[in-house]
Formats: C-alpha cells, sequence, structure tokens
C-alpha cells in the first residue's frame, strides 16, 4: 500500500489486489500456487482493459515475494498492453519457466542481507531476455521493513514506470 500511494502521488493510477481470499491466504499451497495467482492478475488486466475509465491507461505490474513470480508468469503469458514489471523481494523463481518469454521492462529490487532471494533474482535476471535492472538495497531485509529501505524501493519502482509508462507511443 505504501508503494501504491508513492506512485499515486506522482500522478499514477494504482489498482492493489489481494489475489487470495482471506481463507485462501492461509493456505501455503495457495500461497505458492503462482498458476492461481498469474489467472487472478490476468483477469484484472482484462477487466481493466475494457474499464472505459481506464481504458487509455498504460499497464504496469508491481508484485512483491510470491506475487512478483505472478506478475512475471502474467506478463509472459499476455504481454499485450503491458509496458513495465516491478518485483520487489520478488520470487522469479517460482515462474522460472516463463522469464525468458517476458518481453516488458522488468526491474527487480532486491534487499541487500536477502541471500536467498538476491541469489534467485540475479538466476532471473539472467533468465530475461527483455531490459532488465537488477537493483539491490543495501541494508533491506526480506520484507524492507529497516527505516527508509521501503521509500527507496517505492522511488526505484516511480522511476521505472515514468520510464515505461509514460512513454510517448
Amino acid at each position: 500500500m505504501f508503494v501504491a500511494r508513492h506512485l499515486q502521488q506522482d500522478g499514477f493510477a494504482t489498482l492493489l489486489l489481494d489475489l487470495l481470499t482471506d481463507e485462501e491466504a492461509d493456505d501455503q499451497r495457495k500461497v505458492f500456487d503462482i498458476d492461481l495467482l498469474a489467472d487472478r492478475l490476468l483477469l484484472a488486466k482484462r477487466w481493466l482493459e475494457t474499464e472505459p475509465r481506464a481504458r487509455q491507461l498504460k499497464i504496469g505490474y508491481f508484485g512483491a515475494s510470491t506475487g512478483a513470480g505472478a506478475a512475471l508468469q502474467a506478463a509472459a503469458r499476455e504481454p499485450s498492453n503491458l509496458r513495465a514489471v516491478v518485483s520487489r523481494g520478488g520470487r522469479p523463481d517460482l515462474a522460472e519457466s516463463y522469464l525468458p518469454s517476458v518481453t516488458a521492462p522488468t526491474l527487480l529490487i532486491v534487499g541487500g542481507h536477502d541471500e536467498p532471494v538476491i541469489e534467485m533474482n540475479q538466476a532471473a535476471c539472467d533468465l530475461l531476455a527483455c531490459e532488465k535492472k537488477l537493483i539491490i538495497v543495501p541494508g533491506a531485509t526480506h520484507l524492507f521493513e529497516e527505516p527508509g529501505t521501503l521509500e527507496q524501493v517505492a522511488e526505484h519502482a516511480r522511476r521505472w514506470f515514468q520510464r515505461y509508462l509514460q512513454q510517448i507511443g
């Protein structure tokens, strides 16, 4: 929610989604069911593309943890109208087979103290064939709870979306 508010302050429209119901969120199998999460994200994208007030907007995905894996899979499965992806502390390994098919410019943001996730994101970055960038936020752990680290994530996301969603054409 913090990142969404930051993006809104810069003039971006945001749609904040829980991809699981409260009951599903308690089931670890569902939390890691990237196919299900990607399906739900794609449903939201299709709805957005038919919504008259949003039809002209350019679309970008921002996903955290397993949601980032879902965003990358969705980006590969239906790339139309998708201009950018930002992954925060993401699990791109959960969408590994889809990564070479992602065409939207992709920013991977990882905490400097989140060693296993750094390795996963470095491997994912190698598999991505699109324009890509990996940013490691010094001093941050997986949830970016350290003072100032989530602000850095929001600023990196803002710049990425500015670059790719506000382009003419």
